[in-house]
């Protein structure tokens, strides 16, 4: 059995309640955004959405995560994916979640740097370059 992502919990979906996998709030840090990031605008960026039935999204989501950079796949379990980029430059790593919700068909999204204080940026630009291609 994979350990868990450190962004992640058990304790629901969302920040809360309903699904084995969460994702955590942001940090007051600059460096992450999240679908679920309802402390502040600057953190939130929309979830990505869906029509079709949802192991076709899932092809159209993997496809478009390993067109936007240098992407591992740590853990794949069927309504969580926790995915780390590293930058080209200095190698550092990022932590990317996809939290699947059928029921509403969206896929909820946590992108954060491991190290540093700003990204300037590059979380959301990652985030939005995953959600053209995945269109």
């Amino acid at each position: 059995m994979q350990e868990p992502s450190p962004l992640a919990s058990r304790s629901g979906f969302g920040y809360g309640a309903g699904m084995a996998r969460a994702l955590k709030p942001c940090p007051a840090s600059p460096n992450c955004v999240s679908s679920l990031a309802q402390e502040d605008a600057a953190h939130r960026v929309p979830p990505l959405g869906w029509t079709g039935d949802l192991a076709q999204a899932k092809m159209r989501l993997r496809r478009a995560v390993l067109a936007a950079g240098d992407a591992t796949f740590v853990v794949e379990e069927e309504a969580y994916w926790h995915v780390e980029f590293r930058s080209r430059v200095f190698r550092f790593v990022d932590d990317v979640e996809f939290l699947f919700d059928p029921a509403g068909r969206q896929i909820h999204v946590r992108s954060a740097s491991r190290v540093g204080y700003s990204d300037f940026g590059a979380n959301r630009r990652r985030i939005e370059e995953i959600r053209a291609l995945f269109r």
